[in-house]
């Protein structure tokens, strides 16, 4: 029987992949994945955001392979994606022609947070309670 446990791993794999494929999303729909006209590249401020959640992506897949291990690096996935989404779906308001994002990474960030909050619950030290 599956349980919590591997669904985390599985969570933590897919959503990892998905992070190291901003990229070819933006490619495919750029108004629900990138703020700029033209090119993913052609924005500096994208280029980074590729480059940091590449990184977050490469290590959400290596932390699958022992979620226990790896609480701090999931708890700072679900919180920033937490913030993250929140500080979009602000300037995404603000700025009608950005409203695409309000079905794109808004929703998306606030999936990942949910699905690896719930997830992890209750997982911490065996002598202390689980912080999330």
């Amino acid at each position: 029987m599956i349980g919590r446990y591997s669904y985390l791993q599985l969570a933590l794999m897919v959503f990892g992949v998905i992070f190291c494929l901003i990229y070819p999303l933006a490619l495919v729909w750029p108004a629900g994945w990138a703020w700029h006209a033209g090119s993913p590249l052609g924005d500096n401020y994208f280029a980074m955001i590729l480059g940091v959640y590449a990184t977050l992506g490469v290590f959400l897949v290596r932390a699958a392979g022992d979620p226990a291990a790896h609480l701090s690096l999931i708890r700072f996935t679900i919180w920033s994606s937490v913030v993250h989404a929140a500080i979009m779906a602000v300037q995404a308001i603000r700025q009608p022609m950005h409203a695409g994002h309000l079905v794109g990474d808004v929703p998306a960030l606030l999936l990942v947070a949910a699905v690896l909050g719930l997830l992890s619950r209750g997982m911490g030290r065996p002598d202390g309670p689980g912080v999330v």
